[in-house]
């Protein structure tokens, strides 16, 4: 038991990769209040997640107050602390690796010594490929096939962070002229044909195959509008249109997807400055 701690647990790899990115060490563990590290520089990447209470982390000068989801990134030469809070400290586990390519891996997810930390909803996915990659040490004769397992692990890890993070990850420039466009094109088609239902946009994604993270921001790409802003206006342009007709305006805002005439009244006054009835009634005074 380490004596900062009520609850300590480590795995060390005695055979870790020289040149794929090597996972050195992971563990978890409970610090007691205020327990403080740094501040420090490593020569190798630490990376822990919350999985419950909280603290500080402080890189490059910066403050990231951290709580439950959140996981921080220590880079190799940057000066950090870390600390745990007074009256509710955190519990957390951490994996520490080393090589060449865990940089382009970082980036890949969003993170970088400017946006260190990222954070995941509920941290129980992330607790257990860090418990595969604690275990995979010491489970077998053959110590090529622990770090093998535990490099899987570990890339499955950060797997889980790419996807809790997809607003900061970068898009990748081949991916503009047919992913963006497929997405968009999809999602377009899903809104103009299901308008008047009560459409869900993370329903639409998952639906279509896609994260609604990652299809919000291709869709702001392209479009310039969110799918929801994009939702709303092609249930308010559907909805000039249906004024022509001897429709009443709770039929009509039933006939676009807005459950309430009241809030269908608002949203159009809000886009063209005028209500549905006043709408109808210029209509009337052209024709």
């Amino acid at each position: 038991m380490n004596q900062d701690h009520t609850y300590f647990e480590v795995g060390i790899n005695p055979h870790p990769e020289e040149n794929e990115p090597a996972v050195l060490f992971c563990g978890e563990g409970r610090p007691d209040p205020s327990h403080r590290i740094g501040p420090s520089v490593h020569e190798y990447y630490l990376v822990h997640t919350v999985l419950d209470g909280k603290g500080v982390f402080q890189s490059g000068g910066v403050s990231y107050p951290c709580e439950k989801g959140d996981t921080f990134f220590i880079f190799p030469g940057v000066l950090f602390s870390y600390e745990a809070d007074s009256t509710c400290p955190w519990h957390y586990t951490w994996v520490a690796l080393k090589g060449d390519a865990v940089s382009s891996y970082l980036r890949r997810i969003g993170i970088s010594e400017e946006r260190p930390v990222l954070h995941t909803k509920e941290p129980s996915a992330a607790h257990e490929l860090y418990r595969r990659i604690r275990t995979s040490f010491g489970q077998t004769a053959y110590p090529a096939m622990e770090s093998l397992e535990a490099s899987g692990w570990m890339r499955l890890l950060f797997h889980h962070f790419g996807l809790a993070n997809l607003d900061s990850v970068p898009i990748p420039q081949s991916e503009h002229p047919v992913m963006i466009d497929r997405q968009v094109e999809h999602a377009i088609r899903w809104i103009s044909l299901q308008y008047p239902q009560q459409i869900s946009i993370h329903h639409m994604a998952s639906t279509l195959g896609y994260h609604r993270a990652h299809l919000s921001k291709s869709f702001k790409i392209k479009t310039g509008l969110s799918p929801k802003q994009y939702l709303m206006k092609v249930r308010l342009e559907k909805a000039k249109e249906l004024l022509s007709d001897n429709l009443t305006i709770d039929q009509i805002s039933s006939s676009v997807g807005f459950n309430d005439a009241l809030y269908f009244s608002k949203q159009f006054r809000k886009e063209y400055r005028m209500s549905p009835t006043e709408y109808r009634n210029e209509i009337a005074k052209k024709s």
